[in-house]
């Protein structure tokens, strides 16, 4: 058997996933252990659960998402193209690099050493970027023909990335290359309009409806030039973050007439509009580009990875065109994905296995990540003093299902985590999409977020028809569709701006959108999945087969992994009741519940590492002392190097007391380097960067593209597994 551990980490969403001789049989993001949302830290937990029951020498190939060295070749050529502007980013990237990302390949094998526990570890491959966001679309398609899009903020070099996908291979085609990105353009008026970078660009897609998209030809005249095929490229005067601290420059400000909204703030028509406009722009693009590959590949299907993917708005207007006649997105497009499509890119590209062909994706409907039996939830229940009713499945059902029935908020916890950002009905909150006062009762009592963001309908896939205007599936939620007109109402209030997010509009107002608009989940008939055993339960009481579907967590937290995390986020919140394993808890009755705050360790070093620094420790202080002895030609005595030697066995009997040594060592270390740290990066800086910058652009051979018509298109490198690293 062949096992491939894909990782991904140290920049956003970490995460691990586990290949067996093809299949995909585990996957978890890293946040869901930590509890620290978009956790970027070494996925070693998640890597853990994918390797239960097997050990890490029982591995063939352990491959990394991303090329450092060409992520750092793009940092160097962006500062050469800029210099002397931006010393102050280069001054505060260049010790993590130095210190940290350089050594990634050294980095890599001290963590999978921990993990093996000290044993040899597999071989170790990286693959680009784009690379394994293509491979995280295709591989895990159902198709076995197909375009592949990928479209983010930048990888290494590509921003946008165009594939075609056979059984045999993954062909890259072009990219766009950075510093022109339309996901890293959407970022840039997510940060302006007051969201946080990377986490708050659906935010801005939720607000978009609440606003008129007037500035679209100015941004189109200003910010973006698009040619009819959709590739594109931005107005770098406009922005700062090549080389700047902020996602935009003064003259960004200036064209809009205001500053950036702070967050918590009121969100004025501006912001409102400004979010429409910028939304309609990436629907534009995406929309250009897939129609260009699809001539171009003559592929009739086509997948998407990627940030932008995420983007459920734009991908069902891609979809309603009809230009190709099947679509698919990766649930986990993001990052996260990344660990996935690198282990898919080792199985099919790298050791030669063609893509079979069995007609069903290969994501397992998201379920990949852990489950717990009613034994250890039971016993997480007795400690915390929970109240309960252990309830046989069907009594279960048609109880929770009353529940809803009768306006109850309900955590729903079964069977394995989903893998990737959405809920999907194993660590959900469900409510009754008929009850108008639902959706402020959720985003203010239990998810603790702004009123304006919607909630998403799972709906019975046989009974879609009857509330959509599309008969298309969408098992993962990544596609916005509109509701028939017969279930639609129109208000007749004169509310304004998000004050129309309390108006009735339709039959299901706890999931219509303000344009009539919902990001569908389809559930399929499987008498196995308690989720449609629910839906079903449900349609059968009230005649409606649709439930409000969000996910199991509160506002900055993630999804919850383990029983205890459910017991903490139905314990903070308002929620009326939880169904967890075969048990059923009512808020009501919970008058001794008790658990402990979650309590986040500071990271420790291993004995391992401080044995380590307490060889070298002693090695440096020794040659230190031997050396001044020397140079003032004094005697060496055996005495000499006693304290060293004693420093030497203490730390290897007793690594634990080094700690504190450690601690102060390092705090002197931090001090030193606030004094000599800007003056090094400072010479080099402006005596090697910025010449060696400003001869590099008088003779033209700057690889970062700051003109605003450049071309397009660059050609993809040959992506590969190995060097460069």
């Amino acid at each position: 058997m062949t096992r491939i551990l894909g990782l991904s980490a140290y920049y956003h969403d970490s995460a691990a996933a586990l290949l067996e001789d093809g299949e995909l049989v585990a996957a978890a993001q890293e946040e869901r252990f930590t509890r620290q949302k978009h956790e970027a830290r070494f996925p070693a937990a998640a890597a853990r659960y994918c390797l239960a029951g097997t050990s890490l020498d029982e591995v063939d190939y352990v491959v990394f998402y991303d090329k450092p060295l060409l992520k750092f070749e793009r940092m160097l050529e962006t500062h050469l193209a800029y210099a002397p502007n931006g010393f102050n980013r280069f001054r505060q990237a260049m010790p993590v690099w130095l210190k940290e990302k350089l050594w990634l390949k050294k980095m890599l094998r001290q963590e999978l050493s921990q993990l093996s526990g000290g044993d040899a570890i597999p071989r170790l491959l990286f693959t680009q970027h784009h690379q394994a966001h293509a491979g995280s679309a295709f591989y895990c398609s159902p198709f076995q023909q197909s375009a592949v899009l990928c479209i983010d903020g930048v990888g290494e070099w590509a921003t946008t990335s165009a594939w075609s996908g056979t059984p045999d291979n993954l062909k890259p085609l072009w990219q766009i290359d950075f510093p022109h990105s339309i996901g890293l353009l959407y970022s840039a008026f997510t940060y302006y309009c007051g969201f946080s970078v990377n986490s708050g660009e659906y935010k801005l897609m939720g607000l978009a409806p609440y606003g008129k998209p007037r500035f679209v030809e100015l941004i189109k005249s200003e910010l973006i030039s698009i040619d009819p095929d959709g590739t594109y490229a931005l107005n770098l005067d406009y922005f700062d973050y090549c080389v700047g601290e902020r996602m935009i420059s003064e003259k960004f400000r200036a064209l809009f007439g205001a500053p950036e909204r702070l967050p918590e703030t009121e969100i004025t028509s501006l912001y409102r509009d400004l979010a429409a406009s910028i939304q309609a722009i990436t629907e534009e693009v995406v929309v250009k580009l897939a129609s260009s590959l699809r001539r171009e590949t003559g592929h009739t299907n086509l997948c998407l990875a990627g940030g932008v993917a995420l983007n459920c708005v734009a991908n069902g207007v891609l979809r309603r065109t009809g230009m190709f006649e099947h679509i698919w997105v990766q649930p986990a497009a993001g990052d996260a994905g990344c660990a996935i499509g690198a282990a898919f890119n080792v199985w099919h590209e790298h050791l030669g296995n063609p893509k079979s062909d069995t007609g069903q994706d290969r994501m397992k409907g998201c379920l990949l990540g852990p489950a717990y039996d009613n034994s250890i939830i039971e016993s997480e229940l007795i400690k915390a003093g929970a109240k309960y009713q252990k309830m046989e499945t069907q009594h279960l059902l048609r109880s929770t299902a009353s529940m809803l029935a009768n306006g109850n908020i309900v955590g729903w916890y079964q069977g394995r985590m989903e893998f990737g950002p959405r809920a999907l009905g194993a660590r959900s909150i469900l409510a009754d999409a008929r009850n108008p006062n639902m959706q402020q009762t959720l985003n203010l009592r239990i998810k603790f977020r702004e009123s304006f963001r919607p909630f998403a309908p799972a709906v019975l896939r046989e009974h879609l028809a009857k509330y959509f205007v599309s008969d298309q599936n969408s098992p993962y939620m990544m596609f916005v569709d509109y509701l028939v007109p017969e279930l639609r109402l129109t208000p007749d209030s004169k509310r304004d701006g998000l004050d129309r997010v309390n108006e009735v509009r339709s039959a299901l107002p706890g999931i219509t959108h303000l344009d009539y608009s919902a990001r569908v989940q389809t559930v399929g008939q499987d008498d196995k999945d308690p989720f449609y055993q629910l839906l079903l339960a449900f349609q059968q009481q009230t005649g409606c087969a649709v439930l409000i579907n969000t996910s199991f967590n509160v506002r900055g937290e993630p999804i919850v992994q383990s029983p205890l995390d459910a017991l903490r986020c139905f314990h903070a919140t308002e929620m009326d009741a939880l169904v967890i394993g075969s048990f059923i808890l009512h808020k009501k009755d919970q008058t001794t519940l008790s658990i402990p705050e979650l309590q986040i360790p500071a990271p420790v070093m291993t004995n391992a590492a401080l044995k380590k620094f307490s060889r070298s420790l002693a090695i440096l202080l020794s040659g230190f002392a031997l050396t001044v002895v020397w140079v003032n030609q004094l005697p060496i005595s055996p005495w000499l190097v006693l304290p060293f030697l004693v420093l030497f066995i203490w730390g290897e009997i007793i690594p634990g007391h080094m700690r504190a040594i450690h601690r102060g060592w390092h705090q002197l270390g931090v001090g030193l380097a606030r004094i000599t740290s800007p003056v090094i990066f400072s010479l080099v800086f402006f005596f090697i960067i910025t010449p060696l910058g400003l001869i590099q652009r008088l003779v033209r051979r700057s690889k970062i593209h700051r003109e605003y018509k450049p071309d397009r298109r660059s050609t993809t490198s040959n992506p590969g597994f190995e060097y460069p690293f």
